[in-house]
């Protein structure tokens, strides 16, 4: 009981803030503590708008985590692949019921690092900023030039302003065609295909996934290694990760 009590905690935790809402928007007890009986201000109807959103897009993920079967087992390519398309439905049915939200959190990883790249280039006129800027958000990311393509295509922008004699502007058509020209070349040396991105994007949900199914995994053993260690427990069993239900945790 002790056991369920804990992870339940966790998973309420986990599953709701950390997982899906980790980034939204968070609102101070206090604010509404404050002199219950005074009349509403903008500010307070703002405030109180922000929070029954939350609280909505709290419930509706919830909704979908108490139907859907999560196995915390990161190494069974399954349970991985169960969270992800878990994870999925989450987020459509938060777009879904929310479409005017303009929350980043509501993207698939894919999404929100192109989000956040047309967020911090939209003002780069030249395209050697752009590709460094690239680089940066794909550094804070935590992703990997596995191919080093992000080299060559500095090398491609070196040969195109070589031969224009000037830094390139991402104005410039002509000579960003003849950069892309380059690019092209990039991509049909490292077999990279356009019409592969979706199966791109669908790896990179995968191990997202299985990053965050690990981090639940760890998250559940130390509840339990915790509790543990109370003299009233310390002869109880522990129960494997891999047959803990979220649901009946929700």
């Amino acid at each position: 009981m002790a056991f369920s009590s804990r992870l339940l905690s966790k998973s309420r935790q986990l599953c709701g803030n950390r997982v899906i809402l980790q980034q939204e928007y968070a609102i101070p007890v206090r604010y509404f503590a404050k002199e219950a009986g005074r009349p509403a201000l903008k500010g307070d109807e703002m405030l109180k708008n922000i929070f029954l959103e939350v609280k909505n897009k709290f419930e509706t993920a919830l909704g979908v985590l108490r139907k859907e079967k999560i196995t915390i087992d990161p190494d069974d390519d399954a349970a991985v692949a169960q969270y992800a398309k878990v994870m999925k439905t989450v987020r459509e049915k938060l777009v879904f019921h929310y479409p005017s939200s303009r929350s980043a959190d509501l993207f698939s990883e894919s999404q929100r690092i192109q989000y956040t790249i047309q967020t911090l280039t939209k003002n780069i006129p030249d395209v050697r900023t752009y590709l460094l800027t690239l680089k940066e958000i794909r550094i804070k990311r935590g992703l990997t030039d596995e191919l080093g393509a992000e080299a060559l295509m500095f090398d491609a922008l070196e040969k195109v302003e070589k031969e224009l004699k000037k830094p390139l502007l991402r104005n410039d058509k002509k000579g960003t065609a003849l950069l892309m020209a380059e690019f092209d070349k990039i991509n049909k040396k490292l077999g990279i295909r356009r019409e592969d991105l979706p199966k791109y994007e669908e790896q990179l949900e995968l191990k997202i996934s299985k990053a965050q199914l690990e981090e639940l995994k760890k998250d559940a053993l130390e509840a339990m290694e915790t509790q543990k260690k109370r003299e009233e427990f310390k002869d109880e069993q522990m129960v494997d990760v891999k047959s803990l239900d979220i649901r009946n945790f929700l």
